[in-house]
């Protein structure tokens, strides 16, 4: 099982790695178009860079959250919970992880109904339907609640929480 998870891990990697690869060549290609090419009495205009270069960022950011970032990797405000002791952090853990459940969950239908919306509108240069464009969205929800619903239950089983703060520092 953790094999398993191991190469699930380095596939979520190499597909974030990909996207920011193709971000980083559209936009070399962008600007060789904008600024290289007139000076060699080329004109030309790709227009499709921005669209593709915004959608794939839309992704990377999304996806990588979803299935890149670990736990102990996402930003934190933890001024008031690296200060009180074992059974606090406790509450803390639950409070906040079931307040992110609870918000994506509560947003979840309207967000479906937006993604689903757009299935009739198409971007404005490669006429990608928007549907699939947002669709990561709804990825990254699902995914983030089953993350941080399992938080919970870790956390009642009476997991270690000072091991995160270890592997933070480790890192």
């Amino acid at each position: 099982m953790r094999r398993i998870a191991r190469l699930l891990g380095a596939g979520a990697d190499a597909m974030a790695a990909a996207m920011l690869a193709a971000i980083f060549v559209v936009f070399l290609l962008q600007i060789g178009a904008r600024y290289v090419a007139p000076a060699f009495g080329v004109q030309m205009t790709l227009g499709w860079t921005i669209e593709v270069n915004l959608t794939l960022w839309l992704w990377l950011v999304l996806f990588s959250c979803a299935f890149v970032l670990r736990e102990r990797d996402h930003v934190k405000f933890d001024l008031l919970y690296s200060h009180v002791g074992p059974g606090a952090k406790r509450v803390f853990a639950v409070l906040s992880a079931l307040a992110i459940v609870a918000a994506l969950v509560v947003a979840m239908p309207d967000s479906w109904d937006y993604v689903s919306f757009y299935k009739i509108k198409k971007s404005a240069t490669l006429r990608i339907p928007l549907s699939y464009v947002f669709s990561i969205y709804m990825v990254f929800a699902v995914v983030i609640v089953a993350r941080y619903a399992w938080r919970v239950i870790d956390v009642l089983r009476g997991r270690d929480l000072s091991r995160d703060e270890r592997d933070i520092l480790a890192d």
